[in-house]
């Protein structure tokens, strides 16, 4: 049975959820969200997958406005392939914590503009 949707969720309840393609295929898991200052607006789910035990994980920013949740997988699903997603741009585990680099942003969202989904700016 499915579970109620509520609107809101704690971020810690986020992180470590999985990412799947639309078919199911297991993509990685959500370490991170990275939230816009000013306007509160959740910017990023951060993805990481690949490494061992966490060892070379690569960590992927992605425009929160790309995932879905679905509840009967429990988990959210991003129209990418896992092809297309080991090619986008990274960060480092170094920078989690926070990041300021504008043309990061600048890449990221060129990236992933032909998903149609817009910066979180404009």
């Amino acid at each position: 049975m499915t579970e109620p949707i509520r609107p809101l969720i704690p971020a810690d309840r986020v992180n470590g959820t999985d990412v799947v393609s639309p078919d199911g295929e297991k993509l990685g898991k959500i370490e991170d969200v990275a939230i816009e200052k000013v306007s509160g607006e959740v910017a990023y789910a951060i993805l990481s997958f690949g490494g061992l035990f966490g060892i070379g994980a690569k960590y992927h920013p992605v425009p929160w406005r790309l995932l879905t949740y679905d509840p009967d997988k429990r988990a959210y699903v991003i129209p990418v392939a896992k092809d297309a997603l080991e090619k986008a741009p990274t960060i480092d585990e170094s920078e989690l914590s926070g990041w300021n680099d504008l043309s990061a942003r600048d890449s990221i969202y060129g990236y992933y503009s032909p998903y149609g989904v817009g910066p979180y700016w404009g």
